[in-house]
């Protein structure tokens, strides 16, 4: 089986899970793919490993409100090994595979232990930064019935931020954090540019509520 039809055959099983919400659908894996892509060829990663998880590293869909949340990543490596394991995929890249989807996840918290993994992870966590990332905030913000933001210090100047009341203050809990857990040199250069971009927006923001 060429990498090409393993890709294709990663796809076609994603598209058939239901996402977890608008900002985890098939269109963000893909970029997330294109992402690794690239990245794979800056760090000389294998592509039989980076590709193949980076299309299934979402292939278990779990609610960012659902308690399974911070088992999300373990979950999908499950999933993920075990498609593989029933296609002609070489059984000695398995645990690599399984590594690289189950420490990408923000929330678990995993140490990467290969390049495959520092690629994957960013090459998601991408996807989290930028105009794009902008959107997909909104999208999770919306759909869990958060606020746009707090009444008083909207921009979490005086207080700490609390993404689980709301949709503004996931920006300085986590994605502008994103640039520094970067792992690969053309990644963290990519996220601190995306970065800036939000921090733009969120400046515009403030000036247009004022």
């Amino acid at each position: 089986m060429t990498l090409e039809d393993l890709q294709g055959r990663c796809e076609a099983f994603v598209a058939r899970t239901a996402a977890a919400d608008a900002a985890h659908d098939l269109q963000h894996v893909r970029r997330v793919v294109r992402n690794a892509i690239q990245l794979t060829a800056d760090e000389g990663a294998d592509p039989l490993i980076t590709l193949p998880a980076a299309w299934l590293h979402d292939c278990v869909a779990v609610a960012k409100d659902s308690p399974q949340r911070a088992r999300g990543s373990l979950l999908a490596a499950e999933a993920a090994v075990s498609f593989l394991a029933d296609l002609d995929y070489p059984e000695d890249r398995l645990p690599d595979v399984f590594h690289a989807i189950e420490a990408h996840s923000f929330t678990a918290g995993i140490p990467t232990r290969t390049v495959e993994a520092r690629v994957v992870q960013d090459a998601d966590r991408l996807d989290s930064l930028g105009a794009i990332g902008i959107a997909r905030c909104l999208l999770v913000g919306g759909h869990l019935g958060r606020p746009l933001c707090a009444p008083e210090d909207p921009f979490c100047v005086e207080r700490p931020p609390d993404d689980q009341l709301y949709t503004i203050d996931h920006f300085y809990a986590k994605l502008l954090k994103l640039p520094a857990t970067m792992q690969t040199a053309a990644g963290r250069e990519e996220a601190e540019r995306r970065a800036d971009f939000m921090r733009d927006y969120l400046e515009r923001l403030r000036a247009e509520m004022a």
